[in-house]
């Protein structure tokens, strides 16, 4: 019972715990601020993290089987979501790809509104980490992205689209290279949500 993370005895002596636990309070922060903008427009946080995602991502990623895998939550909670918002007047199901059981989501004109509402739900969060100096920054984002691989890699997350884990990267003389943009990348160049994204095959 005593090794815990939330053991702040244990954070004392072991700084792995003290950033695991200073990451729960983030997510915290992340919960606070979407079940605001929830309330404001009567939707629930999932609901509103699919419009945004619908927004701002290709058709392909679009469907049910998807948006599940993304937010790391049953196929019949999205199901569920999607006919709140379908009811609602917010999305608009495709049903024009080559399998009729199948459709992609798109907003409709009220979805886009409702997104143009709550897009921005996170700047509170982002207001603070623009006061970081750029070498804070790019220090903090080289230690995520490979935490973000890292956890894919281990099945904790199951969806990330970083160049770590894309066919087209590749460590050049320890740099990274991109052959699909056929350049070196910087540290701040690494991608977490890349839409030309392939992922590379296990190996």
């Amino acid at each position: 019972m005593k090794e815990s993370t939330f053991n702040p005895a244990q954070q004392e002596k072991d700084i792995s715990s003290k950033i695991v636990a200073g990451m729960e309070r983030v997510s915290e922060v992340f919960k606070v601020l979407l079940w605001e903008k929830a309330k404001l427009v009567g939707l629930s946080p999932i609901q509103i993290q699919i419009l945004i995602f619908i927004a701002f991502h290709k058709r392909e990623l679009c469907n049910v089987s998807h948006l599940a895998k993304e937010f790391n939550v049953t196929k019949p909670t999205v199901s569920d979501a999607i006919k709140v918002l379908d009811k609602k007047g917010m999305i608009i199901k495709d049903y024009s790809s080559s399998d009729s059981r199948s459709y992609s989501i798109t907003l409709s004109e009220l979805g886009t509104d409702v997104v143009s509402q709550t897009y921005d739900f996170s700047n509170p969060l982002k207001k603070q980490i623009d006061g970081f100096s750029q070498s804070e920054l790019e220090s903090l984002f080289g230690t995520l992205s490979q935490l973000i691989y890292k956890l894919n890699r281990n099945g904790i997350i199951s969806v990330q689209r970083t160049c770590y884990g894309c066919k087209f990267y590749e460590k050049n003389n320890e740099n990274d290279y991109c052959n699909l943009l056929q350049k070196e990348l910087l540290n701040n160049e690494i991608r977490l949500d890349c839409p030309e994204f392939e992922e590379k095959a296990s190996g």
